[in-house]
């Protein structure tokens, strides 16, 4: 049995998911700008070699991975650390970290130190997209969660709806290295997460700092259970972080979600940095080449939050097989000689499809996993998929460089969105290790029991979840 240590106080839970849901959400909107801005700004370097010297489309895809190589490692050693260090500290680390390699790439002077710079930005971006999930589930109210994580990545597209729209405004007049500039202003929101954000409470009770816990809990208006006497197999429970993920329980899941991620990432960081040059290709001036660009994240953001408000009423797993879908019928229809109005819309419903669907997916994974496994499980979703972002900049790269069209490039991600839908699909349904909580999920304050089935650890957002199963 377990029990009830802090009761729900749902107007300060709400005030402080909040908070946090601002403060994240502000960090991925800059995290999805920096990350967009080289694929606004990247004509301009290929057609003028005075700012950092010759460029083929071969190098600047290169340079494209640079960043994403960074988010790589960056999200992975979260992922190693982050369930032992806790997630408010790597927030403040991880923004201010990736806010001042945005404001030194701006003073980059040669490729080389551009791409090194790119690189050492992506560890803090990595950092950031692995944390922020992980945070706002530790404190979303438990039927909301979905909405509440898709809020937060929606920052992503955001950024790059931002990036594209001050490219079309700024990148004239202010240039290049203006845009990276304004990339540093997430540094004001480290001084109010500093006040605002509090370590998970949740986080506290598993490393044994109880009575700290309990008062975090009691100030963040969140439910705390101490569910420690549930454990039925003391080896499960041992186990935190990556080594979770390898147990017989979230295995395949973990192999499927990070293949899905894999191909969401190749689609997002394919088409925001190849997206304008390919419409360039077809006539479009810069002005025009970087509307498609506003319009692809405009529509991802529109499209998560319609899809998270499904989610956690029904389930993430069919919505997102059904958006890749989209994307590879509608990718395939850019390639047609349509009239603009109709590009516009078909490139919309490719961002619903594409970034879209890779945030649905954050708040699938941030749900899927229990708190002794979620950072690790966010972190791998977000670090094994940037082997797709690294891979997406290059393959644009790489079929300009053979001289191929731009036909031939949607061709390509519409079928990388064909093999996103099949990992979505085979994703296991989540384990019912959790529904001996549902009766509870209504009622946070009361006690939650386990079956025995429940090999780990249950939370009160854990048990909530179980309302809403991630089938």
């Amino acid at each position: 049995m377990s029990h009830t240590l802090v009761s729900a106080q749902p107007a300060q839970e709400r005030k402080t998911a909040g908070w946090v849901a601002f403060i994240a959400c502000g960090a991925l909107v800059f995290d999805g700008y920096d990350l967009t801005v080289y694929g606004t700004i990247m004509p301009t370097l290929l057609n003028d070699p005075s700012h950092l010297g010759a460029l083929d489309p071969s190098t600047a895809g290169l340079l494209g991975s640079y960043a994403m190589l960074g988010v790589l490692v960056g999200a992975l050693t979260c992922g190693a650390v982050g369930d032992w260090l806790g997630r408010r500290r790597l927030l403040l680390v991880s923004i201010s970290w990736f806010s001042l390699g945005m404001l030194f790439t701006a003073f980059a002077s040669s490729v080389m130190a551009f791409g090194i710079l790119r690189f050492l930005s992506g560890l803090g971006l990595g950092a950031v997209l692995a944390v922020a999930g992980a945070t706002m589930a530790e404190f979303a109210p438990a039927n909301k969660r979905n909405l509440y994580n898709a809020i937060v990545y929606s920052g992503v597209p955001a950024g790059g709806v931002l990036a594209a729209g001050l490219g079309i405004i700024l990148l004239e007049p202010l240039g290049w290295r203006g845009l990276f500039i304004i990339g540093a202003a997430p540094l004001v929101l480290v001084p109010i997460a500093f006040f605002k954000v509090p370590e998970s409470p949740r986080w506290l009770l598993t490393r044994g700092r109880r009575e700290e816990a309990i008062a975090t809990a009691r100030r963040a208006g969140t439910p705390l259970v101490d569910d420690s006497q549930l454990v039925t197999d003391s080896a499960s429970v041992e186990r935190t972080g990556f080594a979770a993920l390898l147990t017989p329980r979230w295995r395949m899941a973990t192999i499927f979600l990070g293949f899905l991620s894999f191909a969401g990432l190749l689609l997002t960081y394919g088409l925001n940095t190849w997206l304008p040059e390919i419409m360039q290709g077809y006539g479009y001036d810069t002005s025009g080449s970087l509307a498609f660009l506003l319009i692809l994240n405009g529509g991802a953001v529109i499209g998560a939050l319609i899809g998270s408000k499904i989610a956690d009423r029904f389930s993430p797993r069919p919505i997102i097989v059904s958006t890749f879908v989209l994307a590879a019928i509608t990718l395939t229809l850019m390639t047609f000689q349509l009239p603009i109005a109709f590009l516009f819309a078909f490139i919309a419903m490719a961002g619903v499809g594409t970034l879209g669907t890779q945030v649905l997916g954050y708040g699938y994974v941030s749900t899927y996993y229990t708190t002794n496994a979620r950072s690790a499980g966010v972190a791998w979703f977000a670090g094994f998929g940037r082997i797709g972002g690294v891979i997406g900049p290059f393959i644009g790269g790489f079929i300009a460089s053979i001289g191929l069209g731009g036909a031939q490039a949607f061709y390509v991600f519409a079928g990388v969105a064909l093999f996103g839908a099949l990992m979505a699909y085979l994703v296991p349904k989540q384990p019912d290790l959790e529904t001996a909580g549902t009766d509870q999920a209504a009622a946070p304050a009361t006690a939650t029991t386990a079956s025995a089935a429940d090999r780990t650890p249950l939370t009160t957002n854990d048990a909530a979840a179980a309302s809403h199963p991630q089938s």
